[in-house]
C-alpha cells in the first residue's frame, strides 16, 4: 500500500490532508548524504531513531550536522538506574524509594510482592523511554526485544536483567549478544533451556536460535532440510545446550539471588556433528563453553548477517525490499557487518548517513507502532511528569496499559517470532492500523488532550497553553500552526492544510483575535474565562492535527 492510499483510507476529510505523490521505492544507495540539512532532515532521522522526539531536540539537531547527529545517536551512555519500590510499603527488604533489584521477595506475601514488582518494572521501563535523550539505544533495545522475543513478566528480576542485557548490547556486537542471551535467565526459562538435560534434550531454544535468531529457516529443500539448517542441526544444537540451570527465581532468601549456572552432569558429553549447511563442523566436548563454539560456527555463515541486516532495514526504513534495495543496501550492509566482526554500530552509522535514508520515498512512509504513537503523544506534547514517585510510576504504568489495546505492549510480544508487523508479508507495518485500532488510537488521543488521567485525588492533564509556548512565537497563529505541524507531522504541510488548521484554531476570526486573547492571558493568567477560551481553541487545533492520518506516520 502506497502512502497516498493509506491516507485516503484513514482520512475522514480529504481536504484536510496532505497530497503526497506515490513515489517509487528509492533507488539511491549507501553513498553519504550531501543534500540539504535543516529541520526536515533532523526531524526525519530523529523520528526513526527515537520515540517521539521533542521540538527542542529537533531544533537542536537541525543546528548541528549529519555527522555530529549520528555520532550523538550512537554514542555510549550510562544504563538507566534500576526500578524502584514506589508504593509497596510491605516490602521488608526494600524501603519506598529504593530499588528492589537483587532483593529477596517477602516470604509471607510472595505473589503480592511479585505483582508490585511487575507494575514497577512496566512503569520504570516506560519512563526510561521518555527520558532517552538524543540516543538510538532505546529504539535498538526494542529492536532486539522484538528479535529475541520473550513473553510475559513472570519473574520481574529476570526480566529486568534481560532488558538490561539488551540495553547493554543495543549498539554492540550481535554475536556476543547472542551468546549472552543464550544463557540469560529469562530466555532459559521462556524457551525451556533450564529443562534441557542430556536424558531429555529440549529442542525449543536450539530451533529458535537457528530459525528466528541467526541463520533463518529458508525454504524447505528436502524432508527435514531447510535452506540454512537441518533438523539434525536442531537435535545436535539441543545436546550442545544441555546443562544450564536457573535458581533463585522466586527467592525469599537474601543469600540466594537469581543466577544461572552450569550442571556438568546434566550436559550431553561427546562430539556433535553438524550438517553440510555448517560444513559438517564437529563440536568437541567443551562443557560450559560448548554453546559459544556452536554460536561461533553459526556466525561463520553469511546468512546470519543478511538476516539481521534485512530486519534492521525493515525496522528503521521500510518493509518493501525491492531487488534494487537488495543490491544497493542489503548486500553491502551485510558485507559491512561481516567485515566489522558483527559490530552493529558501523552498519547503523552507514545506513543513517546514506543518501538512501534521506531520499524522499523513505520519509514519512512508516506507520508508527503503538509504543512510538503513545510516546509521540506524551513527549511531543510535553505532558507533565509528577514529582511524587508513586504518582509518577502510576502514571507510567497507566500509559503502558494503553499499549495493550493498540497491540504492542513492551515485554509482551505475541510469540517468540515477535510482533507480526515485522515479519508477516505482505501486510507488515500496516497491521498496526485498521478501522478498530485507528479508533482506539483516536480515543487515547482524546484522553491526552482532554480530561487527562486521574491518579488518586489528582488529575494530570496536558498544559494546553504550554504546548503553544513550545513554538517560537505563540502569539502568532501562523507560527503556532506552522511549528506544531512541523513537530507532529513527518512531512512538510501544504498551504491548504495549514489554512484549514488555521480555521480550526480561529473559526472565522482574524489573526489579531488570537494575538489579543493570548496576550491577555499572559497579562492575567488568573482570568479563567480567557484561559478556558484559549485552551478550547488550542485543544481543537491539537485534535485536528492528531486526527490527521499523517500523524500515524513516521
Amino acid at each position: 500500500m502506497k502512502r497516498r492510499d493509506f491516507l485516503s483510507i484513514l482520512s475522514a476529510s480529504p481536504k484536510a490532508s496532505n497530497s503526497f505523490p506515490d513515489n517509487p521505492p528509492s533507488s539511491k544507495g549507501l553513498s553519504p548524504y550531501t543534500g540539504a540539512w535543516g529541520f526536515e532532515e533532523a526531524s526525519h532521522i530523529l523520528r526513526r531513531t527515537m520515540f517521539g522526539p521533542t521540538l527542542a531536540q529537533m531544533q537542536q539537531v537541525a543546528n548541528m550536522d549529519l555527522e555530529t547527529t549520528v555520532a550523538m545517536l550512537v554514542a555510549d551512555s550510562p544504563l538507566p538506574s534500576p526500578p524502584l519500590n514506589a508504593d509497596f510499603p510491605d516490602d521488608v527488604s526494600t524501603p519506598i524509594g529504593e530499588s528492589w533489584v537483587g532483593k529477596p521477595l517477602n516470604a509471607t506475601n510472595t505473589n503480592e510482592h511479585k505483582q508490585s514488582r511487575r507494575k514497577s518494572l512496566l512503569a520504570w521501563n516506560h519512563e526510561v523511554l521518555t527520558l532517552e535523550g538524543i540516543s538510538l539505544r532505546e529504539k535498538m533495545t526494542l529492536f532486539w526485544h522484538n528479535h529475541f522475543a520473550t513473553e510475559s513478566v513472570v519473574v520481574p528480576e529476570a526480566v529486568y536483567q534481560h532488558v538490561t542485557l539488551l540495553r547493554k548490547h543495543a549498539l554492540g556486537n550481535f554475536r556476543q549478544l547472542t551468546k549472552d542471551i543464550t544463557i540469560d535467565a529469562h530466555m532459559l526459562r521462556y524457551l525451556n533451556g533450564d529443562e534441557n538435560v542430556k536424558a531429555e534434550p529440549n529442542e525449543n531454544y536450539a530451533r529458535e536460535l537457528l530459525e528466528l535468531f541467526t541463520v533463518s529457516k529458508g525454504p524447505l529443500i528436502a524432508p527435514g532440510d531447510y535452506t540454512n539448517y537441518t533438523e539434525q542441526d536442531v537435535i545436535q544444537g539441543a545436546k550442545i545446550l544441555t546443562g544450564w540451570k536457573v535458581r533463585g527465581t522466586n527467592s525469599t532468601d537474601a543469600a540466594q539471588p537469581l543466577e544461572v549456572f552450569f550442571r556438568p552432569n546434566k550436559h550431553s558429553t561427546g562430539s556433535k556433528t553438524l550438517s553440510a549447511h555448517f560444513d559438517h563442523a564437529v563440536i568437541t566436548e567443551n562443557g560450559e563453553n560448548e554453546y559459544k563454539d556452536f554460536i561461533d560456527i553459526i556466525f561463520s555463515k553469511e546468512s546470519v548477517a543478511h538476516f539481521i541486516v534485512t530486519k534492521i532495514y525493515r525496522f528503521f526504513v521500510y518493509y518493501d525490499i525491492t531487488p534494487t534495495i537488495e543490491s544497493n543496501i542489503i548486500q553491502p550492509l551485510t558485507q559491512l557487518l561481516i567485515d566489522s566482526d558483527y559490530e552493529v554500530k558501523p552498519v547503523l552509522e552507514k545506513l543513517f548517513k546514506s543518501e538512501h535514508f534521506f531520499d524522499a520515498p523513505t520519509r514519512g512512509c512508516l506507520i508508527k507502532h503503538p509504543i512510538d504513537y503513545l510516546q509521540s503523544l506524551f513527549k511531543q506534547l510535553n505532558w507533565p511528569q509528577p514529582d511524587d514517585l508513586a504518582d509518577r510510576y502510576t502514571l507510567h504504568k497507566k500509559l503502558s496499559n494503553f499499549q495493550i489495546s493498540l497491540g504492542m505492549r513492551y515485554f509482551s510480544p505475541p510469540s517468540v517470532a515477535g510482533w507480526k508487523a515485522y515479519y508477516q508479508a505482505p501486510t507488515y507495518h500496516r497491521i498496526w492500523v485498521n478501522p478498530v485500532t485507528y479508533q482506539k488510537r483516536n480515543a487515547i488521543k482524546n484522553i491526552f488532550v482532554g480530561n487527562g488521567i486521574k491518579i488518586g485525588q489528582k488529575r494530570y492533564k496536558l498544559d494546553l497553553v504550554g504546548v503553544v509556548q513550545l513554538t517560537s512565537n505563540p502569539s502568532s497563529p501562523t507560527v503556532v500552526v506552522d511549528e506544531l505541524t512541523k513537530l507532529l507531522l513527518p512531512l512538510p504541510t501544504n498551504s491548504s492544510l495549514k489554512a484549514y488548521l488555521k480555521t480550526v484554531l480561529l473559526p472565522g476570526l482574524p489573526d489579531f483575535e488570537w494575538t489579543t486573547e493570548y496576550n491577555n492571558h499572559i497579562a492575567d493568567p488568573t482570568d479563567e474565562n480567557i484561559k478556558m477560551s484559549l485552551e478550547s481553541k488550542i485543544r481543537n487545533l491539537l485534535k485536528a492535527i492528531l486526527e490527521l492520518p499523517e500523524f500515524q506516520l513516521s
